[in-house]
């Protein structure tokens, strides 16, 4: 069942190719894909390895660029754009959740959170006060001062969530946000990533292997082999 997109377009792909090597030893990572995702939508990308998936979400977290074809994402033509414009529309647009926590060790969970805001130049009054809402929007209030050795794997990544969040993104690029989790702290993940999704018209982009995770979103897109092989709506919004 293919999946209308019924709000305005954040993101285009139109015919985006990626190549890499040359000769015989050229690999199409990607072959002219064809992609929208709307405003507010929860996307879950899967496929095997080498099927393309993380290439597209490179392209799409605007970590990399096309060989050939459009990548839009807003109003720009954002796989034209240089490496620096490139991080100032990741900086102003894009939040970025990892399998891993990427969280600085030694530092509270409240100063985590407030590093995005200092590369921006926030104030610190302003700054903390930012960051203590982000954790109260993923259920963290109390935590505040705790450093990562003192919080499970599942508040962990909650930490991340909030520090991906703060800067009130656009979109939020999650891969594999639950792969070191347990099941309970997986769905507990995936339940706040739909609230947020829900209640801040958030744009959720996320790649995974488990179908019961990928059941969280609106639509599923399946790749293979560089193609779009399946973009249906999941079985939990149907």
């Amino acid at each position: 069942m293919n999946v209308a997109v019924r709000q305005k377009p954040l993101i285009t792909f139109d015919r985006v190719w990626k190549t890499y090597g040359k000769g015989e030893a050229q690999v199409h990572a990607l072959a002219g894909v064809d992609l929208v995702i709307a405003r507010g939508d929860f996307v879950a990308i899967m496929g095997p390895s080498g099927s393309g998936k993380s290439t597209a979400m490179n392209i799409i977290g605007c970590l990399d660029t096309p060989t050939s074809g459009r990548y839009g994402f807003l109003d720009a033509d954002a796989g034209r754009l240089d490496r620096g414009s490139r991080a100032t529309l990741r900086n102003l647009y894009i939040g970025f959740v990892f399998q891993g926590y990427n969280l600085l060790p030694r530092t509270t969970a409240v100063e985590n959170v407030e590093l995005p805001l200092i590369y921006r130049g926030v104030g610190s009054s302003h700054r903390r006060d930012m960051a203590m809402q982000a954790l109260a929007d993923v259920g963290l209030t109390g935590r505040e001062t705790h450093t990562p050795a003192e919080l499970s794997g599942g508040q962990q990544q909650r930490v991340a969530i909030a520090r991906a969040i703060v800067t009130r993104p656009t979109l939020l690029v999650a891969d594999e946000p639950t792969g070191d989790l347990d099941t309970a702290r997986s769905h507990e993940i995936m339940e706040l990533l739909t609230r947020l999704n829900r209640e801040l018209g958030l744009t959720v982009v996320m790649v995974t292997h488990e179908a019961d995770i990928a059941s969280y979103a609106r639509r599923t897109i399946g790749f293979l082999d560089g193609h779009v092989a399946s973009d249906t709506a999941s079985l939990a919004v149907a």
